[in-house]
């Protein structure tokens, strides 16, 4: 790769994630954060998860995903599932009030992909998709072996 493309993508990739933060801020959007989203998502998707499962899969310290669960819990968003064998330990399960919530901001969020991607072709759609996932997973990887100390 060369140096000029290297650029080209640190900088779209700047410009990417000021246009999302943007656009989670913007409240006719929906109204869940991006910690707050993804955290509902992957409760919705996969089940209920202790703090330390969601700290891994996130790549996050235990203490950030307690202080957005905590938050979520608040809500009335998620609730806590007791361990049955060790009583300090719990789990986090979804609520349908979460749920609802959860539904309504992400069909905030498709309504503003489409209209963004109005003018692109499927295919352009589905490699966009497949390169972003390409890069996430690359990204989410690089993230774990350099908190592992690896590099």
């Amino acid at each position: 790769m060369d140096e000029q493309s290297l650029k080209d993508i640190e900088l779209e990739l700047a410009i990417l994630i000021r246009h999302i933060t943007s656009i989670s801020s913007d409240k006719r959007v929906g109204t869940l954060d991006r910690s707050a989203y993804l955290l509902l998502q992957r409760l919705f998707t996969h089940g209920s998860a202790g703090v330390k499962a969601l700290a891994d899969e996130f790549h996050l310290d235990i203490s950030t995903v307690s202080r957005q669960a905590a938050a979520l819990e608040q809500k009335g968003y998620v609730y806590k599932i007791p361990d049955p064998v060790d009583g300090r330990a719990f789990s986090f399960q979804i609520t349908e009030l979460g749920a609802k919530e959860l539904a309504e901001h992400r069909q905030a969020r498709l309504n503003r992909m489409k209209y963004l991607l109005r003018d692109w072709t499927e295919e352009e759609c589905q490699r966009f998709g497949q390169l972003l996932y390409k890069f996430n997973k690359l990204a989410s990887e690089v993230s774990f072996l350099s908190e592992a100390g690896g590099r």
